[in-house]
């Protein structure tokens, strides 16, 4: 049985090809022109197979052989190069994978952005990414089903969850400028809104609940994830409360109304980080817990100076938001 190609032989057939000769393979791994082609054609007989045509051409032209077997080279060599980043990533104390529930309450535009710098920065760290609500993702760390929750909420886990708070969000009433309500203009009463279509988040893995904060109108949708309560507002099929960082410039843009719903609370929705004491975020889970705590930690201290720019002086809504409640900790509807 002929032995197997080594890595060594493989770069040098990689370099031939993407070089285009011999000689500058040779100038790349800096050897002699005579080590390169006796390497070559030992693989050759190895493989017993002609990878280069041998027709007297100055260039050195691939066979149709050699162009299958360029591509399984290549790739070969690419894993060998992970394996080799993964097992100096282990030695170093960089996780071997990285678990992560994010909250809907979470902007998405900041979830995109500290992941595209998560996988510059840790390349060789595989990301399992869960999405759903604060509750939801505040379990999957008690019950030991992620690593690390971003925005959970630390009253669904138990004592062995540690919480640190990186951020806050702000909870708004909105609906499309076609409804009904945002065609009042004015402050609406739980008689104006109880009748009308109510959007509501809840959690997929406990039945919705009559009794859940900010539920008004009897008349409900209920949807898994805030990405889907938000489209079902903006096509005016119901009314309902959004992260202001979602909606912003929906506001703005006159796609969506805010409303100045009385019944409504509106209060600073405070983000945790969170994960179990006896299991500690690693390197890159750290890197992930302060990247994201930059990012929400920047968002206005209150929802009046959150909504300044995109309300007029004489906003009801804004007005109200002045005798906001404390910040607690609430189910998101």
């Amino acid at each position: 049985m002929l032995p197997n190609p080594t890595l060594d032989q493989l770069q040098v057939f990689v370099a031939i090809a993407e070089t285009g000769s011999f000689s500058a393979a040779a100038r790349r791994m800096n050897r002699a022109q005579s080590v390169i082609s006796y390497t070559i054609g030992n693989l050759e007989a190895q493989l017993q197979l002609s990878l280069f045509e041998r027709n007297g051409a100055r260039q050195p032209t691939l066979t149709e052989a050699g162009r299958a077997v360029l591509e399984d080279a290549k790739r070969i060599i690419a894993d060998l190069d992970g394996l080799r980043a993964r097992t100096k990533a282990l030695t170093e104390g960089l996780e071997p994978k990285l678990s992560v529930a994010v909250s809907v309450m979470v902007p998405d535009f900041t979830v995109m952005e500290v992941l595209t710098l998560f996988q510059k920065t840790f390349p060789t760290v595989p990301l399992h990414l869960t999405v759903g609500s604060p509750f939801f993702v505040g379990r999957m760390v008690d019950e030991g089903n992620a690593d690390i929750a971003i925005g959970g909420a630390a009253k669904e886990a138990s004592g062995g969850v540690v919480e640190r708070k990186i951020g806050h969000s702000f909870i708004v009433p909105v609906a499309a400028p076609q409804h009904r309500l945002a065609a009042l203009g004015r402050r609406l009463s739980f008689a104006d809104v109880v009748d009308d279509v109510q959007i509501v988040v809840t959690d997929s893995a406990r039945p919705p609940d009559d009794r859940g904060f900010n539920i008004i109108s009897r008349r409900r949708w209920h949807v898994s994830d805030m990405t889907t309560k938000h489209r079902l507002v903006l096509a005016g099929l119901g009314w309902g409360g959004v992260p202001l960082a979602m909606v912003r410039d929906d506001i703005k843009d006159g796609r969506l109304v805010r409303l100045d719903v009385e019944p409504y609370e509106q209060f600073e929705y405070p983000l945790a980080a969170l994960w179990r004491v006896a299991t500690p975020p690693g390197p890159a889970g750290r890197w992930l817990v302060d990247r994201f705590a930059e990012r929400l930690s920047n968002c206005p201290d209150n929802m009046t100076d959150a909504i300044a720019h995109i309300t007029s002086d004489d906003d009801p809504a804004a007005a109200r938001v002045r005798k906001a409640a404390p910040a607690v900790l609430r189910e998101v509807v």
